[in-house]
C-alpha cells in the first residue's frame, strides 16, 4: 500500500551490470542480444499483475509504433511536457508523481508499473515506490543512461527474492522498508 493510499506502485526494468538501461544514444539492442527468446524473466506475470502503466518520454518513443500496444487494456500514463499525437488508451500527463497517484488511487488502479529511468527516479524522490525488480543483465555497457538519477531522500528496501536465469539474468525482487520497518 502506497502512503497516499491504495495503489501500490512498482518498478520492472533491466539494466547492465554497471547500471545502465540503455546506451548513450538511447539504443536497447544490448538487452535484445543478451536476451533469450526461451526466457521471459517474469516479465508476464509481472504485466498480468498490473492495472495500468507509467512511463517516461523517452520509454515510450521505444513503443509508439506499436500496434497495437503490448499492454492490453491497461491504460498507459506517460509523463511528458511535449504533446504526442493522441492515441487511444494513452493519456499524456504534465504532473508530478503524487498527483499521478492520487488520480489512480481516484481510477481504482490498484497497481502501477512505473517504467524510464528519470521517471522511477522522480517516483522514489517522493518516496513513492512500493517495490522494485531490477533484472541484472550479464553485460558492462560502460557508459549509458543509468536508472537511478539522483533523489533527495534516502530508501531502504528489503531483498525478498532473487530469481536466476540460465541466460545468467538475475532478478532482484525489493520491497520499500516502510518507516519503523
Amino acid at each position: 500500500m502506497s502512503p497516499l493510499g491504495t495503489t501500490r506502485l512498482s518498478v520492472f526494468i533491466a539494466t547492465s551490470i554497471d547500471g545502465y538501461i540503455a546506451t548513450a544514444d538511447g539504443s536497447l539492442a544490448w538487452l535484445q542480444e543478451a536476451a533469450s527468446s526461451q526466457e521471459d524473466y517474469g516479465y508476464q506475470s509481472f504485466l498480468n499483475s498490473v492495472d495500468g502503466l507509467a512511463m517516461g518520454p523517452g520509454t515510450y518513443d521505444h513503443i509508439a509504433h506499436l500496434d497495437p500496444m503490448p499492454f492490453g487494456a491497461r491504460p498507459v500514463f506517460v509523463f511528458t511536457h511535449h504533446r504526442p499525437r493522441p492515441r487511444e488508451g494513452v493519456t499524456f500527463w504534465q504532473v508530478s508523481p503524487p498527483v499521478a497517484l492520487e488520480r489512480w488511487n481516484r481510477m481504482g488502479l490498484g497497481r502501477v508499473y512505473v517504467d524510464g529511468g528519470a521517471l522511477i527516479s522522480d517516483f522514489l524522490g517522493q518516496g513513492l515506490i512500493d517495490d522494485l525488480v531490477l533484472t541484472k543483465v550479464p553485460v558492462l555497457l560502460g557508459d549509458g543512461l543509468p536508472l537511478f538519477h539522483p533523489i533527495p531522500l534516502s530508501t531502504r528496501l528489503r531483498l525478498e527474492a532473487v530469481k536466476t536465469w540460465p541466460s545468467g539474468f538475475v532478478n532482484l525482487t525489493y520491497s520499500r522498508v516502510k518507516k519503523g520497518g
